[in-house]
C-alpha cells in the first residue's frame, strides 16, 4: 500500500501554528472538567436540584469530548466557530446556577455551576480571535457570573480579573504565533527562490548569458545595423543577470511588494538603478503605480533623447517619505513644451505620471533646463496605502 512520505514537524507547526495553544486548550478543559466534577460532588447533597446538577456536569462532559474532537482533528476554519458555540454553552452552564446552588451555598462562596470550566472558552476565543476575541468572551463569561450569582463582591470581581488576563495574554500569544509563523513561511519561500534563481543561473550562464554577451561583442565590432542589434543583446543580457542575482519582487500574504526590488529589475545597459539593500514593502498596487510612473519616465528618455541614451534611476528613504528620481544628460525639456503637448492632446505626462503620482498622496516634480538635462522627481508618503485607500 502506498503511504504518504511524512511532513516534517516544523513544516506543520508553519502551517498550523496555533496547533500547541489549542492543545493546550484541550488540555486545561479536561483538567477543569474533572476539577468541576469533584467540586460538585462535594457539594451534590447540598445543592437544591442534585437531578439538575448531574445533567449539567454530564452536558459538560459530553461538550468537552466534542470540543476536544474539533479542536484536535477538526479543520482550521471549523475552530472559530466552535470556539463561539463554547462560549455560548458555557455562558448557559454559568447561568443554570440558580436553579441547582442554593443561596446559603452563594453567600458561602461556593462555586457556581461551570465554575473554572467556564474559563475554558474565554481561552478558546483567544486563541481563534486573537485579542478582541479573548476580551468579548472575558466580558461574556463575566456578565453571565454575574446574572447567575445575582451579586458582585469581591471574589467576583477577582474572577473577572482573571478572565480579562486570560483573554489578552492568550490573544497576544496567539498574535505573535501567527506572525512569526507567517515570517518563517516567508523566509522559507525567499530562500527556496534564491536557490532556484542560483540553478538557473548557473544553466543559463553556461548558454542564453554567453549568446547575449557574444552577439553583443560581435555587434559593437560590425558597427552598422549589427550595433543595433548588439546594443540590444547587452540590455537584456543586464536584464536576465539582475533577474537571476535578484529576482523578481513578489507579493506577499500581506498584499505587499518590495519596491527597491521591483526597480532593481529594470536595470540595463543604459539604465543605472541605485536602490537600498533592504526591502521597502509597500501595498502591491502602490508599488505597481510607481513602477509605471517610472518606466513612463524612462520610455521618454529613450524617446527624446536616444535608444541608447544613459538614464539613473535613485530610490530613497527620507523622513516619512518615499523619494525616487530618474535623471537623463539630454538636452532638457524646453519651456512650455509640456504644456504645449497636453494642448495637442499627448497628456502622457499629466495623465500618466502626475496623475499617477497624485492618485498615491505624492507630489511629482520637474527639474530640466536646455543643455542640463531632465529630472523627474517623485515623492509620495511612506504610508502610501492610507492614501491610495482614501482615493
Amino acid at each position: 500500500m502506498f503511504r504518504p512520505a511524512p511532513v516534517p514537524a516544523t513544516l506543520i507547526d508553519v502551517e498550523r501554528p496555533l496547533e500547541p495553544l489549542w492543545r493546550g486548550v484541550v488540555v486545561y478543559r479536561v483538567l477543569t472538567l474533572v476539577t468541576v466534577i469533584g467540586v460538585s460532588a462535594f457539594h451534590m447533597s447540598d445543592y437544591a436540584s442534585p437531578l439538575g446538577a448531574g445533567l449539567v456536569l454530564a452536558v459538560m462532559t459530553v461538550w468537552t469530548a466534542v470540543l476536544a474532537r474539533g479542536w484536535l482533528v477538526g479543520a482550521d476554519e471549523r475552530r472559530g466557530p466552535l470556539a463561539l458555540a463554547d462560549l455560548a454553552v458555557s455562558a448557559g452552564i454559568m447561568l443554570t446556577t440558580p436553579l441547582i446552588v442554593t443561596d446559603a451555598q452563594l453567600d458561602a462562596s461556593a462555586p457556581g455551576m461551570g465554575s473554572i470550566w467556564t474559563s475554558g472558552a474565554v481561552l478558546a476565543c483567544a486563541v481563534a480571535y486573537r485579542i478582541p476575541g479573548g476580551v468579548v468572551a472575558a466580558a461574556v463569561i463575566s456578565a453571565a457570573l454575574v446574572l447567575a450569582k445575582s451579586r458582585a463582591t469581591l471574589t467576583e470581581l477577582n474572577d473577572i480579573q482573571i478572565l480579562v488576563l486570560a483573554g489578552l495574554t492568550v490573544g497576544y500569544a496567539s498574535s505573535v504565533l501567527r506572525r512569526a509563523a507567517e515570517r518563517v513561511r516567508r523566509a522559507v519561500a525567499e530562500e527556496a527562490a534564491a536557490a532556484e534563481r542560483e540553478r538557473l543561473a548557473r544553466a543559463v550562464h553556461d548558454g542564453v548569458l554567453q549568446v547575449l554577451a557574444h552577439v553583443g561583442r560581435r555587434g559593437a565590432e560590425l558597427g552598422g545595423a549589427a550595433a543595433e542589434l548588439g546594443t540590444l543583446a547587452g540590455e537584456q543580457e543586464v536584464a536576465l543577470r539582475t533577474l537571476l542575482t535578484s529576482g523578481n519582487a513578489q507579493v506577499d500574504a500581506e498584499g505587499r511588494r518590495d519596491l527597491a526590488a521591483t526597480l532593481r529589475a529594470l536595470a540595463s545597459g543604459r539604465v543605472t538603478v541605485s536602490a537600498p539593500a533592504h526591502p521597502i514593502d509597500l501595498p502591491a498596487a502602490t508599488v505597481g503605480e510607481l513602477d509605471a510612473v517610472v518606466r513612463a519616465a524612462l520610455a521618454n528618455v529613450e524617446r527624446h533623447v536616444g535608444a541608447d541614451a544613459p538614464a539613473w534611476v535613485l530610490v530613497e528613504e527620507l523622513d516619512g517619505a518615499i523619494e525616487i528620481s530618474v535623471r537623463d544628460d539630454g538636452p532638457g525639456i524646453p519651456a512650455g513644451r509640456l504644456a504645449e503637448a497636453e494642448e495637442q492632446g499627448r497628456l502622457g505626462v499629466a495623465r500618466s505620471m502626475r496623475g499617477r503620482v497624485e492618485e498615491l498622496g505624492g507630489t511629482l516634480g520637474l527639474d530640466t533646463g536646455p543643455g542640463r538635462g531632465t529630472e523627474w522627481t517623485i515623492r509620495i508618503p511612506a504610508r502610501a496605502e492610507k492614501c491610495r485607500e482614501s482615493v
